[in-house]
C-alpha cells in the first residue's frame, strides 16, 4: 500500500511539473510573438569593420513607424521613452537618414527595421559609387570618379554596405508581418506621445550579436590565439570556390614532370562573376548585377561547344572561368592570378599541366549587362586585337542575316568597369584583357531588390528540348525585347566572334542560342533550383530545393550552392556524350553521370573543376593587413538571428516594480532577523526526532 502511494505521488508531481511547463510556454507565447526576417551582419577588412550587431543579450526598442522624413525628428530630439526602433520603408532608407540615426546613437535608437513597403521606392543600392575602387588597376579618378555620376559605375550607390552601425538592422519582407508590426504600433504607440514613459508600449527585440570587432587583423589574431587553446572562432575569411571548364579536354601532364608548362598550349580565357551581395544574410539574387553576365557566359560556352568540332589539335582551347567573391575586392580572380603566378593552377590532383600567363592569348571578361542595347568593349589600351574583336562583334551584331540589330561601342581608356579583368591588369597592364560591359542602369545594385522584377523576367515554362540549338528565325512568337531573346542575341554574337577567332573563318551558319535555355537558366537562378535545367545537369533522382541558390561567397563550411550548381551545369553543357559507357562504369572523373534532358541518364566526358576562391592574404605569413595588396574580408561569427515583438512595461511600472521588490527584500531580512533573534521564545525545545522511545512494560 505504501509503495502504491509513493508511485501515485511521483506521477502527480510529474503531471504537475508538466502542466507548469506547458502553462509557462503558453504564457511566454502570449508575451512574445516571433517576427521572421533577415539581419544585417558584420564583415571586416584590413582596416575597419562594417555592418551591424545587437548587444549580447539582444537589443530592444519601442516601435515607431516612419511614413515621411519628418517623422524622424521625433526620434532625434529627446524622445520621451527611448530607446526606439524606427520602422523604415525602402524609399526612406537613405544614407542621410541612416547616418542621422547612427549619430543619435544607441541611447535613442537601439534597432532599425526595414519594412517591405516598396510603393514609393525608386532606387535602392547599398554599394559604393565606385565598387572595389582600391583593389583594381588603380585608385585614381581615371578608373572611377565617385563625385561624377557620369564617370562612376553605380550612380545610385549609398555606400551603406560599407558603414558600421551601433545597432542591428532587420529586414522584414513578409507583408503580413509588416502589417502586424504596424497594427501593434497603431494600437499601443501612436497616440498620446507625451505619456509614452507612463504606459506600456509595443516594442521589438532583435538578437544578432556579432563576435568579431575592430578589423580583420585583430579578429584573426584573437581567433588564432583562442584556437590554440581549443576555443571557438571570432571570424572566418570570406571563402568559396571558382568554377572552371575547358572547351576541349586537356592532355595529361608528363608523369615525371608534372610542374612543366606546355608552352604550345594556347587558351582564350572567357570569364564572368559568379557572386553577389547585400546588407542582409541570405537575401539577394543579383539578377541584373551579375546574373545577366553569368547567363551570357553560360550560353556562349554552350553554343561554342555545339559549333566547334568535338576534338581538335590545331585549334586554340577555351578556358571558361566563373570567379567567386568578386564583390569583395576580387577574391576569386586575385587568387586565380596568384595561383597562376606560382604555377599552381590547376592543382596537381587534376593530372594536367599548370597554365601560365604565356598560355593565355587574351581574356574576354563579361561584366554587368544592365542595358543590352548599350554594350561597350573596354580595354586599357587600344590594340590591334581589341579593334579586330570589336569589328567581328559588330559584324554579327549588325548583320541582316541574324537581325540582332545591336551596335557595340568601344572605349579604350583607364575608365574600366569593376570586373575580374582588373586583377589581371593590376599584375600586368599590358595583359590582353577585353571587357564587355553595359552602361550602368541598375538602380538596385547589390541590394535585396535586384530580383525578378528588376530584370522583368517572365518564365515561359515550355516542355520543349532546350538543349537543342535553334534557327535564327525560330521563336518569333517571343517578344524581341524579352529577357530570353536579349540573352540569346548577345550570347550568339559573342560565340560567333569567338568561333571566327578560333577557326579563322567567318561563321555563316544560321544556328543560334536557344532562348528556351535562357528561360530555364533564369528560372533556376531567380525562382527555383527545382527546375528542368538543374535536374538535367544533376544525378538522376536528385532532390533539389525549391528556392533559388544563394550566390553570396560565404565562408568555409557555409552555403556553396551556386558553385555546386555551376559546376554541374558547366560539366553538362561542355561535356561529350559517351553512349557506350554503362552507368556502373561512369563513376570516376572526368566521366560524370547526368540525368540529361529526358531524365534517363547518360554518361559524359567532362572538363569542369573547382579552384580556390580564398584571398592570398590568408596564405602569406606576416601579411601586412593594411597594405591593400589583396582582399582581406572576413565575416563575423554569430550564434543566432531572431526578432520578436512584445509589450514593454512603462518606465514608471518598472521603477515601481523594482521599488516594491526592494521594500519586500528589506522587510524579509528584518523578519528573518527578528525571528532568528527570538527563536528561544517563539519555539519550544522539542526532543530530537531520533531520541530513543521508552521500552514497553510487560503485561
Amino acid at each position: 500500500m505504501e509503495m502504491r502511494l509513493n508511485a501515485a505521488s511521483i506521477w502527480l508531481l510529474i503531471l504537475s511539473y508538466g502542466a507548469s511547463i506547458a502553462q509557462g510556454e503558453r504564457t511566454r507565447d502570449k508575451m512574445y510573438e516571433p517576427i521572421g526576417g533577415a539581419s544585417c551582419f558584420r564583415r571586416l577588412n584590413g582596416t575597419h569593420q562594417t555592418g551591424c550587431s545587437s548587444t549580447y543579450s539582444g537589443s530592444v526598442g519601442v516601435l515607431h513607424l516612419i511614413n515621411v522624413e519628418a517623422d524622424l525628428e521625433f526620434l532625434l530630439t529627446s524622445p520621451p521613452s527611448p530607446p526606439y526602433a524606427p520602422m523604415i520603408p525602402p524609399h526612406l532608407f537613405t544614407r542621410n537618414n541612416l547616418m542621422r540615426l547612427k549619430e543619435a546613437g544607441p541611447k535613442n535608437i537601439s534597432v532599425v527595421l526595414l519594412i517591405n513597403r516598396t510603393n514609393q521606392m525608386k532606387q535602392f543600392s547599398h554599394e559604393l559609387n565606385c565598387p572595389n575602387q582600391y583593389s583594381g588597376l588603380n585608385s585614381s579618378s581615371d578608373t572611377c570618379d565617385a563625385s561624377n555620376p557620369a564617370k562612376n559605375w553605380n550612380p545610385w550607390g549609398t555606400g551603406l554596405l560599407h558603414e558600421d552601425f551601433p545597432f542591428p538592422i532587420y529586414y522584414i519582407a513578409d507583408l503580413d508581418q509588416v502589417t502586424k508590426l504596424e497594427k501593434c504600433f497603431q494600437d499601443f504607440n501612436n497616440h498620446n506621445y507625451e505619456t509614452h514613459a507612463l504606459r506600456s508600449l509595443c516594442a521589438v527585440e532583435v538578437k544578432s550579436f556579432m563576435s568579431a570587432a575592430v578589423n580583420t587583423e585583430v579578429c584573426m589574431r584573437r581567433t588564432n590565439f583562442i584556437n590554440n587553446l581549443g576555443g571557438s572562432k571570432y571570424c572566418d575569411p570570406l571563402e568559396g570556390r571558382n568554377v572552371y571548364a575547358t572547351l576541349y579536354p586537356r592532355k595529361p601532364a608528363v608523369e615525371n614532370n608534372v610542374d612543366a608548362v606546355h608552352t604550345n598550349e594556347k587558351f582564350i580565357l572567357v570569364s564572368c562573376r559568379l557572386d553577389t551581395t547585400t546588407m542582409f544574410d541570405g537575401v539577394g539574387l543579383g539578377a541584373m548585377d551579375s546574373l545577366m553576365g553569368f547567363a551570357v557566359f553560360t550560353h556562349v560556352a554552350y553554343l561554342l561547344k555545339q559549333l566547334l568540332p568535338p576534338q581538335s589539335k590545331d585549334l586554340h582551347n577555351v578556358l571558361f572561368v566563373t570567379f567567386n567573391g568578386e564583390s569583395y575586392d576580387y577574391i576569386g580572380s586575385q587568387r586565380f592570378v596568384y595561383d597562376m603566378e606560382k604555377l599552381q593552377f590547376p592543382t596537381e590532383s587534376t593530372g594536367t599541366p599548370p597554365i601560365a600567363f604565356d598560355n593565355i592569348e587574351f581574356m574576354l571578361d563579361i561584366g554587368t549587362l544592365d542595358d543590352i542595347s548599350n554594350i561597350k568593349l573596354h580595354a586599357l589600351n587600344g590594340t590591334t586585337l581589341a579593334q579586330q574583336i570589336l569589328e567581328r562583334l559588330n559584324n554579327y551584331a549588325k548583320s541582316p542575316r541574324y537581325g540582332f540589330n545591336l551596335n557595340i561601342q568601344s572605349e579604350m581608356s583607364a575608365h574600366l568597369p569593376p570586373t575580374s579583368a582588373q586583377s589581371f591588369l593590376r599584375r600586368d597592364p599590358n595583359f590582353n584583357a577585353l571587357i564587355l560591359n553595359a552602361r550602368p542602369t541598375n538602380k538596385y545594385y547589390h541590394s535585396i531588390y535586384d530580383d525578378v522584377d528588376n530584370v522583368d523576367f517572365t518564365y515561359a515554362n515550355t516542355s520543349k528540348d532546350f538543349t537543342q540549338l535553334t534557327e535564327v528565325n525560330d521563336f518569333k512568337s517571343l517578344k524581341p525585347d524579352s529577357l530570353q531573346m536579349k540573352v540569346r542575341n548577345v550570347s550568339s554574337i559573342v560565340a560567333m566572334t569567338l568561333y571566327q577567332t578560333i577557326t579563322g573563318k567567318e561563321y555563316t551558319g544560321t544556328k543560334v542560342v536557344n532562348p528556351l535555355m535562357a528561360d530555364e537558366f533564369l528560372y533556376c537562378f531567380l525562382q527555383s533550383a527545382d527546375c528542368p535545367l538543374f535536374k538535367a545537369a544533376s544525378y538522376p533522382g536528385s532532390q533539389l530545393t525549391n528556392l533559388p541558390p544563394m550566390r553570396y561567397i560565404s565562408v568555409l563550411g557555409g552555403s556553396q550552392e551556386s558553385s555546386g550548381y555551376t559546376y554541374r551545369l558547366l560539366g553538362y553543357l561542355l561535356s561529350q556524350l559517351q553512349p557506350d559507357i554503362h552507368r556502373d562504369n561512369c563513376t570516376d572523373l572526368p566521366l560524370h553521370y547526368f540525368a540529361g534532358f529526358n531524365n534517363i541518364g547518360e554518361c559524359r566526358l567532362t572538363t569542369q573543376n573547382y579552384s580556390h576562391a580564398l584571398s592570398p592574404a590568408f596564405l602569406i605569413d606576416g601579411y601586412d593587413w593594411s597594405s591593400g595588396m589583396y582582399s582581406t574580408w572576413t565575416e563575423s561569427t554569430w550564434s543566432q538571428f531572431s526578432a520578436r515583438i512584445f509589450l514593454r512595461p512603462s518606465n514608471v511600472h518598472q521603477v515601481t516594480t523594482l521599488s516594491v521588490g526592494i521594500v519586500v527584500l528589506i522587510i524579509s531580512f528584518c523578519l528573518v532577523y527578528i525571528i532568528s533573534s527570538r527563536s528561544e521564545v517563539l519555539f519550544e525545545d522539542l526532543p530530537a526526532s531520533n531520541a530513543a522511545s521508552p521500552r514497553p512494560t510487560a503485561c
